[in-house]
Formats: C-alpha cells, structure tokens, sequence
C-alpha cells in the first residue's frame, strides 16, 4: 500500500478515519482497513472512549470492505 501525501490525506473526509478527531487511520478501503487494525494497539493520545469507538468505525469499515476481522 502506498503511503498517502499530505494533500490526498487532508482531502479525506474526518469521518473515514478511525480516529476522526486525530485524523489517525484512514479507513477508504480493504487495505487501510487492515493497516488500522494492525496499528491499533499503536495510537497514542487517544482516551479509551475514543479508542472504543474507533474500533467500532474499523468494523464497520471492514465489513464495507469484505475484511474478515479475527476475534482472540
């Protein structure tokens, strides 16, 4: 997956990133997808609440995506 420029991660739309506030973990599609769910457990400066609530947007996103997500 290449890495988004600036200019293309600022024309993202908050609502398409697990963490929206932050604008951490872009969720466009399958890849970005599983690139958040592998950096997850890395975001920093996050509250628990907010990190609950990413979690949900990354399974919706996956599920949008046809990302199986494992559990355990």
């Amino acid at each position: 997956m290449a890495k988004l420029t600036k200019p293309a991660r600022d024309r993202i739309s908050a609502t398409k990133f697990a963490f929206p506030k932050q604008r951490k973990e872009p969720l466009e599609n399958a890849a970005h997808v599983r690139n958040a769910v592998a950096r997850f457990d890395q975001v920093k400066g996050v509250t628990e609440a907010e990190r609950r609530a990413a979690w949900r947007r990354i399974r919706a996103a996956a599920k949008r995506h046809g990302v199986e997500l494992r559990s355990g």
